[in-house]
């Protein structure tokens, strides 16, 4: 059974990506309540916070890149960077480990988790 797994800086930038895409949408929805100017500016306001979200999550991913671990893929011979015990290559999904214990074992994002 073939698991598509992905690198966790990755998943946390298209959390923030599509933030800024549903922020633009609600407040493009905003539009449509011209008539009534309250609900036309509590749209506005929460495609706002939407937006202003997805900058904390940018510069949050940005503050974790910093403490990363670079290693090179043994697939496909990238540099990608590494988050916890366990993470996904950034290029090719290719489950890397930077802990002797878990080679050979089956790839979960549990083992970064403290009790593991």
């Amino acid at each position: 059974m073939a698991f598509k797994y992905s690198s966790k800086i990755n998943k946390l930038r298209t959390i923030a990506l599509s933030l800024v895409f549903i922020g633009i949408i609600i407040m493009y929805g905003g539009i449509f309540f011209q008539s009534s100017p309250l609900l036309m500016t509590i749209f506005m306001v929460i495609g706002f916070l939407c937006i202003i979200l997805s900058t904390v999550i940018y510069f949050w991913v940005g503050m974790i890149s910093t403490k990363t671990v670079q290693v090179v893929c043994p697939s496909c011979q990238k540099p990608t960077k590494m988050l916890g015990r366990v993470d996904a290559c950034m290029y090719c999904n290719e489950p890397l480990t930077l802990d002797k214990n878990l080679e050979g074992k089956e790839f979960d994002l549990k083992y970064n988790r403290k009790q593991f």
